[in-house]
């Protein structure tokens, strides 16, 4: 990446700087203190192109196409991982949103439909689980991605996760144009702030990529457990700081994210489970959609 540093396209340009103990205390429905934002991610592999991740090696560590043993990896999570999601959500009346690659909706329309008619939230994932940086024609892409999540739930899509949280220098402002309003890609803080576009400002949700069963499971090869026992840590530090006196004081957010060929497998269900019950038993939080706690956030007219 070679820019200026004053050129706006920078994500530090983009994002204003404020520091925890400035800002002022933001206050949640209800008097609750932590918003959970849980993330589903639902994507389609190619099995012409090299699979965004790989649970088995190759032989000699040469890549080979069509890269069967990881593409069937990731096919148990649409054939079998995420009804197990469903139904884990849908007895306990929680209603995440659904990070969806627009093909998906095509490839897979039985998830689609499901996930629709259970009430969760589709959040713009890209079309295929591809990089942005290999996309041509990024605002195409992008247009293409939202017609296909609108034709199958009736809405556009108010909210945006690049494949593998990966962005250009002007996603952004593709995206701002294109309609969307939040995105999931700046992990910076623990509650929403904003992201400068040429057209306006999106506001980032907090995501997160270690309350994430990839890198922690998938890639840095943690006991399933430590899923669990690192989700609560962080609620518990989260609630104690949002209802506390200090500078670091008020609403937060914690996200996390699952995929069905990690979490929905039988030997790792069972923490999803765990967690969703931990969480349902805290009366200081509130389990909300992408789009709630955007509509929250803008109510409280913080500018940070």
């Amino acid at each position: 990446m070679d820019t200026a540093p004053d050129d706006p396209r920078r994500p530090e340009n983009r994002l204003t700087y404020t520091a925890a103990i400035d800002r002022p205390r933001l206050t949640l429905p209800g008097g609750k203190h932590v918003a959970i934002w849980p993330v589903v991610n639902v994507e389609h592999w190619l099995i012409d192109h090299p699979m965004p991740r790989q649970i088995l090696v190759p032989p000699t560590a040469a890549s080979l196409l069509p890269d069967i043993p990881n593409w069937a990896w990731h096919e148990y999570g649409m054939r079998v991982g995420f009804w197990r999601f469903l139904e884990v959500f849908t007895h306990r009346g929680i209603r995440p949103t659904l990070s969806i690659n627009g093909s998906v909706c095509r490839a897979y329309p039985r998830i689609a439909e499901a996930a629709h008619a259970a009430g969760w939230e589709f959040m713009a994932h890209g079309f295929h689980q591809v990089p942005t940086h290999r996309i041509d024609d990024q605002p195409a892409m992008i247009a293409r991605t939202l017609a296909a999540i609108t034709d199958t739930t009736g809405y556009k899509p108010r909210g945006w996760l690049g494949p593998g949280l990966t962005e250009t220098l002007d996603t952004p402002d593709h995206l701002h144009a294109a309609g969307i309003e939040y995105v999931g890609d700046f992990v910076v803080d623990d509650r929403p702030c904003r992201v400068a576009t040429r057209t306006g400002n999106l506001v980032a949700l907090p995501y997160s990529v270690e309350l994430n069963d990839i890198p922690l499971l998938a890639i840095q090869h943690h006991r399933a457990d430590e899923f669990v026992d690192r989700a609560l840590a962080t609620l518990d530090r989260l609630v104690a700081e949002a209802a506390g006196p200090g500078p670091l004081g008020g609403a937060k957010v914690m996200g996390f994210a699952i995929h069905p060929y990690i979490t929905g497998v039988p030997h790792r269900i069972g923490l999803l489970e765990r967690l969703l019950d931990a969480i349902l038993a805290r009366s200081a939080v509130a389990v909300m959609q992408g789009t709630e706690i955007l509509d929250w956030y803008r109510a409280t007219g913080d500018q940070s």
